[in-house]
């Protein structure tokens, strides 16, 4: 208390701000002294922006114009827009740091629980996306490689930290989803070769059979149910942390023909958001094989 006026303690996350910056900015393809250079600052002070300390409104509204972002997703006040795959998994591997439990459906599989080995497939896949069109040479086909080997790296320091770390996780795997996944193998289009199609239809097989192993260790911290009904058509993530829960949807697809140039992935806090989502995820849970049962269902998939 000084002279009768109570201190004040704001609520607000600035930490959370931050990480949100770092997102964007890698998201732009930026790195922190070219932030510093368009914005006329110094490098320190962006990177003191990012461990979230307090800025000047003027300078989150120029953050704002330089990323093509609002400033409500700036704060993370109402919907976090993610049109780049970067920026959205490094979100993600953001919240997953501070996660308790995490509540997923992401077809076919959640990358969290995919084998080491499917990394160097999506590799390939994603590269087999890309336009036919595309000249190798170009600038444009750097841009998309760059793309590819950054999303890449993300997501090998998100199952990197899922290994070591352990948080409770909760995935909803769709059967129909897996039996595509099996007849159509991975690939990153359909007019391979019949050699490669037949690799990767085997591939395919042994990340079933890599689920199959995890239901039956029955593991504590990893818990999966498939589901024989009809999936969202969208892929999401549920965050719990110690006091709040956060929802991510994606329409990027890293599964049978896989998808990061072409979609918008949306974070929120929304209660409400949260609450339906959640209910959906019981619903399906609650009706799903698991364990042993789950397991045998996916062996005689395979048979």
């Amino acid at each position: 208390m000084i002279d009768g006026i109570s201190t004040f303690e704001s609520k607000f996350d600035y930490t959370g701000l931050g990480l949100r910056l770092r997102a964007y900015r890698m998201g732009a393809a930026l790195q922190a002294e070219d932030v510093a250079q368009k914005l006329g600052l110094s490098r320190a002070v962006i990177y003191r922006m990012e461990k979230g300390e307090i800025f000047k409104i003027e300078t989150l509204e120029r953050l704002a114009q330089l990323f093509n972002v609002s400033i409500a997703s700036l704060l993370g006040v109402e919907v976090e827009y993610y049109a780049n795959v970067i920026s959205f998994f490094e979100r993600m591997r953001q919240l997953e740091v501070d996660s308790k439990r995490i509540m997923a459906h992401f077809s076919p599989i959640s990358l969290l629980l995919s084998s080491d080995q499917y990394i160097d497939y999506l590799n390939n896949m994603l590269q087999e996306s890309l336009p036919r069109s595309l000249n190798p040479e170009s600038s444009k086909s750097n841009d998309y490689m760059l793309e590819i080997n950054q999303a890449l790296e993300i997501i090998k320091q998100r199952k990197e930290f899922f290994k070591q770390h352990s948080p409770h996780i909760i995935s909803l795997v769709g059967l129909r989803d897996l039996t595509q996944l099996i007849q159509t193998g991975l690939v990153g289009r359909l007019d391979l070769s019949l050699a490669t199609q037949s690799e990767r239809i085997q591939a395919a097989r042994h990340e079933v059979e890599n689920i199959a192993k995890l239901m039956e260790q029955e593991m504590m911290h990893i818990q999966i149910g498939l589901v024989d009904d009809v999936m969202p058509s969208s892929n999401f993530q549920i965050f719990v942390g110690a006091t709040t829960s956060i929802l991510a949807v994606s329409s990027f697809e890293f599964g049978v023909l896989p998808n990061i140039r072409n979609g918008i992935a949306t974070i929120t806090a929304s209660p409400e958001a949260v609450r339906h989502y959640e209910a959906m995820m019981s619903r399906l849970w609650n009706n799903a094989e698991k364990g042993k049962v789950g397991a045998k269902r996916l062996r005689k998939l395979l048979a």
